[in-house]
C-alpha cells in the first residue's frame, strides 16, 4: 500500500481513504458481516491431524489487495508462456523424450520421479493439454517484479475461494469495486466449462462433462461442489461412474450416459484400481483405458505430476528456452537440488538460512522453514536429506512481500502474501484478472497455506 518513503502507491488512494474514513467499529461490523457470510455459504476447509477438530471456516482478510494492469499484464504473458512451454515438455516426455536425448534435463530426474507414469508412454490427449487448470504460486521479489514460487499442475485448489471471497467484497464495500474500476472474475465458471468441453472427443458436440470428487471428507469438497454447480454439471464419487467397452457411464435415474470429460479432483493412484493402486475404492475400474483410448477426457492429464515436481521446477526456465525458444518472462526462484554433492554440501551447512521443501508435497507440509526451526528440526532434516536427496530442494528464505490486514483489535498489520492465479488451457489459454491471494495471518509468519495458519483476500485487478 505504501512506498518505501511512505507515500500511497497510487492504486491504493481510493481504498485507504474509505478504510481511513471508517471508525474500528465499522471495520469490526463489515468484517463480521463477510465472516458471517463466509459461515452460511459453508465456506469451509479441512486440517488433517488436528485434535481441536477438522473443518473450519476459511479465514478471511477484509482488505483486498490491488496489482495494475500493467502488472497484471506481465503477468499474464509470463504464466501463458509458463503454461505452454510445460504442456510442450508433458508431451515431449511421453512421446519423443527429445529434451531428455538432448540432455537439457536430466533422464534419471524425470523416471525418479514418482509422479512419471509409464503407462502414458504414447498416449494422446485432446489437443495436447495435458494441463488444462493450473494454480501458479507467485511472489513479489524485494525489486518489486513477481517470481514463480512453484506450480501447481495436479489438481489446484483455492478457486472457489478466490470466487466467494469477491462476492463477499461486493456486499462489504460495494461502491469501491466500482469506484476503482476492479476487472471481473465472474465469469470464471463460464470459461472453465468452455475449456473442459473443448477437451471433448470428436463427434460428440454436446459433450457430457462431470467433476469427480473424492467425496465429502476432502478437504476441498466445498470448492468440488461449489464448481460444479457454478458449472451446471453433475457432481460425482467414482461409483456413479462405470466403464462399458471402453466409454464412462453415469449412473442416473434415467440409467446410464455417456461421460466425455471428465474435471477430476482425484489424484492418479485414485482413478483406477485396475490400473494404478488397487487398495483404492475412490476410483472407477477401467477409467485409465477409456482414457488411453480417446473416449474419454481428463483435466487434468494422468501423469502432469512429473511437471509438478519441486526438483523439476528448478529446470522451467530452461524448459521455456527448449520449446518455445523464448526468455522466460516470468523468473524462478533459485532452488538447489539436493542430488547435487555440492549443492547439499552448502544446503546442509546452512539449514538455519534456507527453506527445505520435499519435492512432492504441497500444503505447507514436509518444509522447513530455516530461520524459524529449532535445532532438533534441522537435525531431522539434515538425516531426511542424507537418507533421500532426491526428495528435497531448498530455496533462499524469502521475505515476501507485505500487504496491510485487518486483525485482532480492529487494528490495521502487515502480513506477508503470495498470489495464485488460476490459468485454463484448452483450445486456447484464458486467466481471469485475479487470483488467491494467500496471507499469513500469523505475526511474523511467512506460511500462508490455510492447513498452517493462513487465510486469503481478494485480489483487484484495476483497468486500464
Amino acid at each position: 500500500m505504501f512506498q518505501p518513503n511512505a507515500e500511497v502507491r497510487p492504486p491504493y488512494q481510493e481504498l485507504l481513504a474509505l478504510v481511513s474514513s471508517l471508525p474500528p467499529e465499522e471495520l469490526r461490523r463489515r468484517k463480521q458481516a463477510a465472516d458471517q457470510s463466509f459461515l452460511h455459504q459453508g465456506i469451509t476447509f479441512t486440517v488433517y491431524g488436528k485434535t481441536e477438530g477438522t473443518e473450519r471456516i476459511f479465514p478471511h482478510d477484509l482488505i483486498p489487495r490491488i496489482i495494475t494492469a500493467a502488472e497484471w499484464k506481465r503477468l499474464e504473458s509470463g504464466l501463458t508462456q509458463r503454461i505452454t512451454a510445460l504442456n510442450e515438455f508433458l508431451r515431449d516426455i511421453y512421446h519423443e523424450q527429445r529434451i531428455l536425448n538432448d540432455k537439457v534435463v536430466p533422464r534419471e530426474l524425470i523416471y525418479s520421479c514418482p509422479h512419471y507414469r509409464r503407462e502414458m508412454r504414447g498416449v494422446t490427449v485432446p489437443r495436447n493439454a495435458y494441463v488444462t487448470v493450473v494454480g501458479t504460486d507467485l511472489v513479489r521479489l524485494p525489486s518489486g517484479e513477481f517470481a514463480v514460487l512453484e506450480d501447481n499442475l495436479r489438481v489446484p485448489s483455492g478457486v472457489s475461494y478466490m470466487l466467494t471471497s469477491r462476492q463477499v467484497m461486493k456486499r462489504v464495500f460495494p461502491s469501491l469495486i466500482r469506484l476503482c474500476n476492479v476487472q471481473p472474475i465472474d465469469h470464471y465458471a463460464r470459461v472453465l466449462l468452455e475449456t473442459l468441453r473443448s477437451l471433448a472427443p470428436g463427434g460428440r458436440p454436446d459433450p457430457t462433462i462431470v467433476l469427480m470428487t473424492p467425496g465429502v471428507f476432502n478437504s476441498a469438497y466445498f470448492e468440488h461442489s461449489f464448481l460444479a454447480r457454478q458449472m451446471g454439471i453433475e457432481l460425482v464419487e467414482g461409483r456413479d461412474l462405470l466403464v462399458h467397452g471402453n466409454f464412462v457411464y453415469m449412473r442416473t435415474t434415467a440409467g446410464l450416459r455417456r461421460v466425455d470429460v471428465i474435471y477430476r479432483r482425484v489424484d492418479d493412484d485414485f482413478i483406477d484400481p485396475l490400473a494404478f493402486r488397487r487398495d483404492t475404492i475412490l476410483g472407477v475400474p477401467g477409467l485409465f483405458n477409456a482414457f488411453r483410448a480417446g473416449n474419454v477426457a481428463l483435466a487434468n492429464a494422468v501423469g502432469t505430476g512429473v511437471a509438478d515436481d519441486k526438483a523439476v521446477y528448478a529446470y522451467v526456465p530452461k524448459i521455456i528456452r527448449y520449446y518455445l525458444n523464448e526468455e522466460p518472462i516470468l523468473p524462478n526462484v533459485e532452488t538447489y537440488l539436493l542430488d547435487d554433492v555440492a549443492s547439499r554440501s552448502h544446503v546442509l551447512a546452512n539449514l538455519d538460512k534456507l527453506v527445505v521443501k520435499a519435492v512432492g508435497e504441497s500444503g505447507g507440509y514436509g518444509m522447513l522453514i530455516g530461520p524459524h526451526s529449532t535445532e532438533a528440526e534441522r537435525r531431522k532434516f539434515h538425516g531426511l536429506i542424507i537418507n533421500n536427496p532426491r526428495n528435497y530442494i531448498a530455496q533462499p528464505t524469502l521475505s515476501l512481500s507485505r500487504a496491510p490486514c485487518f486483525v485482532e483489535h480492529g487494528l490495521i498489520e502487515p502480513r506477508h502474501v503470495d498470489l495464485r492465479p488460476y490459468i485454463l488451457h484448452g483450445a486456447r489459454t484464458t486467466i481471469v484478472p485475479g487470483g488467491l491471494t494467500r496471507v499469513a495471518l500469523r505475526k511474523g509468519s511467512l506460511v500462508v497455506n490455510s492447513s498452517q495458519g493462513g487465510g486469503s483476500k481478494d485480489t483487484w485487478v484495476l483497468a486500464e
